[in-house]
């Protein structure tokens, strides 16, 4: 399967019936993290999960390795990046592969840095800034 550069973001979840309608709930923690806004339009593709039968029980986090992209960065990871928004708390925010978000504290939008990935998490990583001036 091919997966379009412009994935915001890949969550698993439930689609359930209500007032009439079906809805798919988009995980808190996509929109905390600036993957998307509450509000805007966006096109969503649902993904056969493979296994078919019955859903099973799950505890709101993302799927198992096994079930999706693993993140485009790893722990320790030196990259160039722009940090194209700043976060609710005002923090750096940079994309990088398939939309994938990485958190760099103490930048500003239109900065281009030099990080090391810190941290990473199914949605998103947080990097450090290793050198301002490139």
């Amino acid at each position: 399967m091919e997966i379009s550069e412009k994935l915001l973001c890949l969550f698993s979840a439930d689609v359930r019936e209500e007032d009439g309608e079906y809805v798919v709930e988009v995980p808190r923690r996509e929109v905390e993290t600036g993957s998307i806004e509450a509000g805007e339009t966006y096109r969503v593709a649902l993904i056969d999960r493979g296994g078919g039968g019955e859903s099973d029980e799950r505890d709101g986090a993302s799927a198992s390795a096994g079930d999706g992209p693993q993140p485009p960065v790893e722990p320790g990871e030196m990259r160039y990046v722009e940090i194209e928004d700043l976060g609710k708390q005002g923090d750096g925010i940079a994309r990088v592969e398939r939309g994938y978000v990485i958190i760099v504290p103490d930048t500003e939008v239109g900065e281009r840095v030099k990080i090391e990935v810190t941290e990473v998490k199914s949605n998103f990583a947080v990097g450090e800034v290793i050198d301002e001036d490139v």
